[in-house]
């Protein structure tokens, strides 16, 4: 187990290759179809996606929460 301050990454790990690994399947196979070739495809588009969705999950995250809180909080 990991001590309790590294939850914030392993939150933004876990994010991010769970959306990356579901996104570029749906693209890669909806764009290429499965033919041939498809899981070097896909592999590459992952190699590619991940970093940038880990970096923007990281930033971002936080204040797409905020900003998802004042949105629901409007409604009420």
């Amino acid at each position: 187990m990991l001590p309790q301050r590294y939850t914030r990454l392993m939150t933004t790990l876990l994010m991010s290759v769970l959306m990356v690994t579901a996104m570029t399947f749906v693209i890669t196979a909806i764009n290429t179809g499965f033919a041939e070739g498809f899981m070097a495809r896909w592999g590459k588009a992952m190699v590619i996606a991940w970093p940038i969705a880990f970096v923007l999950i990281f930033i971002l995250a936080k204040r797409m929460q905020q900003l998802a809180s004042r949105i629901c909080s409007q409604q009420d």
